[in-house]
């Protein structure tokens, strides 16, 4: 029998016992599997939903040829750990960890499943990666790394608020990528003329009395950085904005879809685009360490003007006319 028969017969053979072909094994069509680390208690709706559209793009799509596993650590690190573990026992094939605490947990569990984290502040201080351009082992992903935005924040904060002289920033002084924008704040205050006062808080206890300090002392709005603990307090925090009568500017849209007055900061539904091009790339066969971590390009404001009439604040026309999305 000549060769090329027998090849044929064992293509045929191969197709009809269902076996796939090396070429295969790359292909949208096998079945993979995204294990997803979350902080808290649940996913972040709409925003998740433009990551699953990504990939959708990508020709990945859940419930075909795409499944998720989903671990919500409820804002402890030790169960962070315990659910990396697990989603290693189930040999996903990528990780996507949704902010420092638990990229840092997968580390942990895994040198071998590719991990993509997002949201991260600082990684190569966070020791995720090597460098930003070469991160050297399995992970990568996305940072927020752009310490200069305090600052704008800052200058928005005096401008959608004409008149302030006093601003209280509410920070973890234990977040290191946050003190490094506290001195950025500083500078910032100096040139804008505003004093600039210090509201530090090392956990959600000490919430209360860092906004009962600030109507104290005749603080006229505040800037809330970003620590993994204040965003689980999302509510809470701008229902103490509120209840103080503080126009307040957070680092998240989702801040002033929830109350807060204003939010300045990368585009959080550019982020969940880029991290589904990084998962593509990864289920594709590239490797993490070669793939550089992407820094934020687009940045959004958002202003609540519901909020705005609530504190009794008018907001300046010129000022709106900046915003990249106005809630009425």
């Amino acid at each position: 029998m000549e060769r090329s028969t027998v090849g044929l017969i064992v293509l045929l053979t191969l197709s009809i016992l269902g076996v796939p072909r090396a070429a295969d094994t790359q292909s949208p069509t096998h079945l993979r599997r995204i294990g997803v680390l979350w902080l808290g208690s649940g996913p972040a709706g709409a925003l998740f939903e433009t990551f699953q559209q990504g990939l959708r793009d990508l020709g990945y799509t859940e419930g075909q040829n795409l499944a998720f596993e989903h671990r919500f650590g409820e804002g402890s690190y030790e169960r962070l750990l315990d659910l990396a573990a697990e989603l290693v026992r189930l040999n996903v094939d990528v990780i996507l960890a949704t902010g420092t605490p638990p990229a840092q947990a997968a580390q942990r569990a895994t040198t071998r499943i590719p991990i993509v984290f997002m949201a991260v502040a600082d990684p190569v201080e966070a020791r995720l990666v090597e460098s930003l351009a070469r991160p050297g082992a399995n992970l990568t992903g996305l940072t927020i790394l752009a310490p200069e935005q305090s600052g704008k924040r800052l200058e928005l904060l005096t401008e959608a608020v004409p008149g302030v002289s006093r601003v209280a920033v509410l920070w973890n002084p234990a977040d290191r990528y946050a003190a490094l924008e506290v001195r950025v704040m500083e500078a910032a205050a100096r040139a804008l003329g505003v004093q600039l006062q210090s509201l530090e808080v090392r956990n959600p206890g000490e919430f209360e009395r860092a906004f009962d300090a600030a109507t104290r002392d005749g603080v006229g709005a505040l800037s809330i950085l970003a620590t993994p603990f204040i965003a689980l307090n999302l509510g809470r925090i701008v229902n103490l904005a509120l209840e103080h009568r503080l126009p307040a500017i957070f680092w998240a849209r989702r801040f002033a879809e929830a109350g807060g007055l204003m939010a300045y900061g990368p585009s959080q539904q550019g982020l969940m685009r880029r991290a589904a091009a990084l998962v593509g790339k990864i289920l594709q066969g590239a490797k993490p360490a070669d793939l550089p971590v992407e820094q934020p390009m687009r940045f959004e404001l958002v202003i609540n003007l519901k909020t705005a009439q609530a504190l009794g604040i008018t907001i300046p026309p010129t000022f709106l006319f900046l915003a990249d999305e106005v809630i009425r």
